[in-house]
């Protein structure tokens, strides 16, 4: 199993739920999150004031998956999200040793 991370564009999240949810995946959590990559935020004028936006308000989405999948997942955010602009965000992908839903007590796979 593996644990998909996907850091995005506020706005790209309705886009990208709908693409995922044709990969016939289970569930997935998603978080307001806030940060900053290679851009290092932005200024902003208000008032005649100029502001440093140090962090910029994204998007985590986490999906725990059969390896079989995560490839297509890729694919389909990279294919559906990219603009080609900085601020595109990041995926990535960790190794899941375990999981257990709480209320049968299935593991692994079945958990799922």
């Amino acid at each position: 199993m593996k644990k998909v991370e996907i850091i995005l564009r506020p706005g790209m999240l309705e886009v990208l739920r709908d693409a995922l949810a044709k990969l016939d995946l289970h569930g997935m959590n998603y978080t307001d999150i806030r940060g900053y990559g290679r851009q290092h935020g932005h200024t902003e004028v208000y008032r005649g004031a100029i502001y440093q936006i140090d962090f910029l308000p994204k998007v985590k989405i986490e999906i725990v998956l059969d390896d079989e999948q995560v490839e297509s997942v890729i694919n389909t955010v990279v294919s559906t999200v990219r603009t080609g602009k900085v601020g595109d965000g990041k995926i990535f992908v960790s190794e899941v040793v375990d999981a257990i839903r709480i209320r049968t007590g299935e593991r692994g796979s079945q958990a799922i």
